[in-house]
């Protein structure tokens, strides 16, 4: 064997005569393949000026008493997905390690869905997805492994939901007061219809006792601020409090300036402002010291009863009086524990209401697969007079 360039090159024969192999960036390989090595080699055969050539894209060395199994070269070879110190040709040795055991495997399909369906087996499904004899087997088992994933996917899921429903509880809040209504009021718009029904699925939500599971999707400038922040001012009118989680000081601050904007200064009068003090603040990493001692004070007392912040929010030192609220944006940019966090922070034994908000269009059918355990409600229409949103 001799380099040359980006190329190795040997000289092979077999029953049909001498040509010539072509190995490209493998330059190891003139140390590892000696005189008289017998290989099986699958690849392209050219012919050239020079004879035929072989372009080599995998092979394997045969052992001295004529031993092999051909499980990179013969047949139907598997071509698995390939990371940074994980090749391709390393699963398919992990997988023939363990070629057989897929016999022990366990069955989650009932034989009538299976029969209905006209499916495999699951140890018939594993089999054929990695040693397939055929091209035609390749399809049938990867639907049966794919139903069978998004089966207990599902099952899943509506398990945690309802144990969920069973064993939490929330604040029970009951119809919208006058401090809400005078906010509705003060708007200066009328809301979409969309936005109408998502108020309205929030009420039902926040009355039922059990914690809240709502995902809102709506592209930018349905309005899902309007109606998270009807939801934050329920909590606040009803003497609790709510938060706001966003991914990035960034959004924080975006979030933290519509809703002053929204809630007029006058809103919160006589009563209300003795009670609740300023309506909302912000909490982020940037916040300065003397700003959020005094945010983190007023927190724990019960005098702030809204709050917008990042990740600051769920920090152990930040005490909530009464969170019966969380607003969670984009929520799929958090993770599970930090997420569980924020549930943490509710007192009592009790677990708040979340609501999601997302701007990723979500089909219906793809919602029910990742979201099983969400209700969900979308904005598809925009406020009058905004223009659609330009890709």
């Amino acid at each position: 064997m001799r380099p040359s360039h980006a190329r190795s090159v040997s000289a092979l024969a077999d029953e049909s005569g001498p040509m010539t192999a072509i190995w490209f960036n493998q330059d190891y390989l003139i140390d590892h393949l000696t005189e008289g090595a017998r290989l099986l080699l699958r690849g392209t055969l050219e012919r050239g000026r020079g004879g035929p050539a072989f372009k080599v894209r995998e092979h394997e060395l045969v052992g001295g008493d004529g031993q092999q199994n051909g499980r990179h070269t013969t047949g139907l070879v598997p071509v698995y997905p390939a990371t940074e110190g994980l090749s391709a040709r390393r699963v398919r040795d992990l997988a023939w390690r363990v070629r057989g055991l897929e016999r022990n495997s366990p069955e989650p399909l009932p034989a009538r869905l299976r029969a209905r369906e006209r499916l495999p087996g699951r140890a018939e499904s594993l089999a054929a997805a990695h040693f397939p004899r055929s091209l035609a087997d390749v399809p049938v088992a990867r639907r049966r492994l794919a139903l069978e994933e998004l089966l207990l996917l599902q099952l899943a899921l509506v398990t945690r939901r309802r144990s969920r429903e069973l064993s939490r509880v929330a604040e029970r809040v009951g119809g919208p007061g006058p401090l809400v209504r005078r906010w509705l009021d003060s708007l200066g718009f009328e809301l979409t219809r969309d936005q109408g029904k998502a108020l309205a699925d929030i009420d039902t939500d926040l009355g039922s006792g059990r914690p809240m599971q709502r995902l809102l999707m709506g592209e930018v400038g349905s309005g899902k601020t309007v109606v998270a922040l009807y939801a934050m001012l329920r909590m606040a009118e009803a003497g609790m409090q709510a938060a706001l989680m966003a991914p990035t000081e960034t959004l924080a601050e975006q979030h933290f300036a519509t809703l002053e904007r929204l809630v007029a200064p006058d809103l919160f009068a006589g009563a209300e402002a003795t009670r609740l003090g300023a309506p909302i603040a912000l909490l982020t990493g940037s916040t300065p010291a003397r700003e959020r001692r005094d945010v983190m004070v007023r927190l724990a007392a019960g005098e702030l009863r809204m709050l917008v912040g990042t990740h600051a929010l769920i920090e152990d030192r930040v005490e909530f009086e009464r969170l019966a609220l969380a607003v969670v944006d984009e929520q799929h940019r958090f993770g599970v524990r930090q997420r569980a966090a924020l549930d943490r922070k509710a007192s009592g034994g009790l677990s708040p209401h979340i609501l999601h908000l997302t701007a990723t269009p979500i089909p219906r059918t793809l919602s029910l697969t990742l979201y099983g355990d969400l209700e969900t409600t979308a904005l598809r229409q925009l406020p009058a007079g905004r223009r659609p949103v330009n890709a």
